[in-house]
């Protein structure tokens, strides 16, 4: 995808809206809540994926499900800030099973790694050996989340296009036309 935007309308952000909230909604069920036909709620659809608009459908798990006890937030400082040393330690990172999500940042940190593990002690083998083990650190700093909430629904930003000028039904609008200027 190219680095314009498309132009989305307001069906298309209530579309995202109700995606974000229910990624299982069926077509048919979307199509009545955006008041479309099913088969141009399907296109819409289809468009916002093939635009990379609608980058996925995920499933939320629960992390005590799958055996994720704890989940912390550990801040990394770089001594070097060598382009290749830090896709190196990035690439390095996600490797790891444990890291859920990395944010590459500005301010006092470099990059902020969530990570969700069993329990303390694998939390402190992890930091203490695969991600402290790397030449270019400079200083970490382990956070333990106690609680987290995902928004389901990203905040709508865009612009939303002009509405359309009401015209009399079934007519065009009206031409506007130039007075010949009159003397007095």
């Amino acid at each position: 995808m190219d680095s314009t935007k498309p132009a989305l309308d307001r069906i298309d952000h209530r579309i995202l809206a109700e995606l974000q909230n229910n990624a299982r909604l069926s077509n048919k069920e979307l199509a009545a809540i955006v008041g479309l036909a099913p088969s141009s709620c399907l296109a819409r659809v289809q468009k916002l994926v093939r635009d990379g608009v609608l980058a996925g459908f995920h499933a939320e798990v629960d992390p005590a499900a799958v055996g994720i006890g704890i989940q912390a937030l550990v801040f990394v400082r770089m001594a070097r800030h060598q382009p290749r040393d830090m896709q190196a330690y990035w690439d390095h990172l996600l490797e790891l099973p444990e890291v859920l999500d990395l944010y590459y940042v500005a301010g006092s940190h470099d990059l902020v790694v969530h990570v969700g593990v069993r329990d303390v002690d694998h939390l402190r083998e992890l930091v203490a050996e695969p991600i402290s083990d790397f030449e270019h650190l400079g200083q970490i700093e382990t956070s333990l989340i106690f609680q987290h909430h995902r928004s389901a629904v990203l905040p709508n930003y865009a612009p939303e296009p002009e509405p359309a000028k009401a015209t009399r039904s079934g007519s065009k609008p009206p031409r506007k036309t130039r007075r010949k200027a009159t003397e007095p």
